[in-house]
């Protein structure tokens, strides 16, 4: 069992104060259910990114999986990592696909829970999953490597093994975008970001993550490999077009614009 590493930091630890936390997320949104084959979600604290990632989860579908592509902020285990353990939030557990995560055998992604213990990216994703659907099954990948190479071959890894197994999936890239600038250089390095990620085009993507660390380093996105495997793991399924659901920062919320952290819900259809 993986125990919630960040219950009572990142969201609420109790299941009735944690419930209303994300139907508070959820305020004003109806849940209207499309064929999304991929998506791309942010994962701060939900006080700051919550209303966003509702963005994504109100239109995801029911599947018998769902694929969680985060970054590893810890720099803990293997470079690549798939979790085997059920996971527990305070609203329950959640079991892991484990016929999916076999499938993954002899590719880059490996088997080994050290680089999940303390990661938040995935963990955050749970509870949204857990208002909205029951009886589903996760597949969780950490991702340490986030080169091109790297994020296309675990992206093709995924998408070989839904296939293989005719599993009914949706695959989400966990990623916050631009860290601690002003709100409006945020917004003009987001939206470059996005449309790449929007064209579903990796190589654009990764030009914009280049120019970001070698003019902003350490303010970047932190998941754009996840973003990489996703929209890969997303064209090979079927999917042709992203779509902007919302982009906010965090200064949105808090009305301090001097350092601010952005966030965008994608789907690609």
């Amino acid at each position: 069992m993986r125990p919630p590493a960040a219950a009572g930091m990142f969201y609420k630890a109790r299941a009735e104060a944690l419930l209303a936390e994300l139907s508070s997320a959820f305020r004003g949104l109806k849940r209207e259910p499309l064929p999304v084959i991929g998506a791309v979600v942010p994962h701060a604290g939900y006080i700051y990114s919550g209303s966003v990632a509702a963005e994504v989860y109100a239109r995801l579908p029911e599947r018998e999986t769902y694929v969680l592509i985060g970054p590893n902020h810890t720099g803990l285990g293997l470079p690549v990592a798939v979790s085997r353990e059920t996971w527990r939030t305070p609203l329950g557990s959640v079991p892991v696909d484990l016929e999916l995560a076999d499938a993954l055998e002899g590719s880059i992604v490996a088997p080994d829970e050290m680089a999940h213990m303390e990661e938040h990216s995935i963990e955050v994703q749970l509870p949204f999953l857990q208002r909205c659907f029951s009886g589903f099954r996760i597949l969780p990948i950490c991702m340490g490597m986030q080169d091109q190479e790297t994020a296309v071959e675990v992206g093709e890894a995924v998408a070989d093994a839904i296939i293989r197994l005719g599993r009914s999936c949706t695959v989400i890239a966990s990623s916050d975008l631009t860290h601690y600038l002003r709100h409006e250089t945020a917004r003009q390095l987001d939206t470059s970001v996005l449309e790449s990620v929007i064209r579903m085009d990796i190589d654009g993507l990764y030009s914009k993550i280049e120019m970001l660390d070698s003019r902003y380093y350490g303010h970047g996105v932190c998941g754009y490999g996840p973003m990489a495997a996703t929209i890969t793991a997303s064209r090979r399924l079927g999917a042709s077009m992203g779509k902007l659901l919302r982009y906010a920062t965090s200064g949105d919320v808090t009305g301090d614009r001097g350092q601010v952290v952005g966030y965008g819900a994608v789907i690609f259809t």
